[in-house]
């Protein structure tokens, strides 16, 4: 049977639709201009460039040629992939813990949890970077070190909202479950790989998303700790390229685009995942 479609429903997808071409055209204005010459965006920029027309690839040629993304790519995703691994791994632990079992402080930590997502980074900021600098790991001249001292941070910001988000998915899977496998002679870490892990797949897959893309977007951690030019991430590379780009409009659109296509493909091929696990999160959390 054909479902039909009421009014309330077509004024729905016509608002849906407006919002999602609202949404989607900025990001198509900054790629038909990417591939437009330089002297030909302010006098039209709203049209299809085509060839002998004013298309051109030299914006994407000079952005790579003048920054190096390749550089800037490798620690975006070292930071973002540590950051993510990390929080995954932690918060799912203490999310297991804080539900499962129950203990005298249980309920400070939680509360401790709800209030750590109250306090931006930049109420922290001051204190973290002196306490990484008694560490000896930021402002050190290591590459390595300072990537760390941003992953940090990162990990600590992210792990109060993924440790509240895993705890309400892990709080749906019946103890019944456990309970057997711990009848089978397994231990609290077999249980919790192969048993919660499984049932929360997509919580976690959430909660691995959202950091992702939290870390690697981050630009405010990012521009404290890193500042030699071997050391910049994607972010610090694009506040680098609009402030020397100047009136370039053709090469900052085609950096924007050259940074932006990874954020893109991670929404696009893991879409799924973010709306099946915000779905379960308010269903069962």
């Amino acid at each position: 049977m054909k479902k039909k479609i009421t009014p309330a429903k077509a004024c729905t997808y016509a608002v849906l639709t407006v919002w999602a071409l609202t949404t989607l055209y900025p990001f198509i204005w900054v790629v038909l201009n990417s591939f437009r010459e330089k002297g030909l965006i302010r006098k039209d920029s709203f049209s299809i460039p085509l060839p002998g027309g004013g298309f051109t690839m030299g914006n994407y040629a000079k952005a790579m040629e003048r920054f190096d993304f390749g550089n800037a790519y490798l620690n975006s995703l070292i930071v973002s992939i540590s950051v993510t691994i990390a929080v995954v791994i932690l918060a799912g632990l203490a999310a297991y813990g804080l539900v499962r079992y129950r203990f005298k402080l249980r309920g400070l930590c939680y509360s401790l949890l709800m209030a750590g997502m109250m306090f931006p980074v930049f109420s922290t900021i001051i204190p973290v970077f002196r306490m990484e600098a008694a560490w000896g790991i930021a402002s050190s001249g290591s590459r390595w070190l300072s990537l760390l001292a941003v992953i940090l941070p990162q990990i600590a910001g992210n792990l109060c909202f993924a440790t509240i988000v895993l705890m309400g998915f892990i709080e749906s899977v019946p103890i019944e479950l456990e309970e057997s496998a711990y009848m089978d002679g397994c231990h609290v870490f077999q249980v919790y790989f192969h048993i919660i892990m499984p049932a929360a797949k997509p919580s976690f897959a959430t909660v691995a998303i959202f950091s992702f893309l939290w870390s690697y977007n981050d630009l405010f951690t990012q521009n404290f700790f890193l500042r030699v030019p071997r050391e910049k991430t994607i972010t610090l590379l694009l506040n680098e390229i609009s402030s020397q780009a100047g009136v370039d409009y053709g090469l900052m659109a085609a950096s924007v685009v050259l940074i932006v296509i990874p954020v893109l493909a991670v929404y696009v091929l893991l879409q799924k995942h973010i709306i099946k696990g915000l779905t379960a999160g308010a269903i069962k959390g």
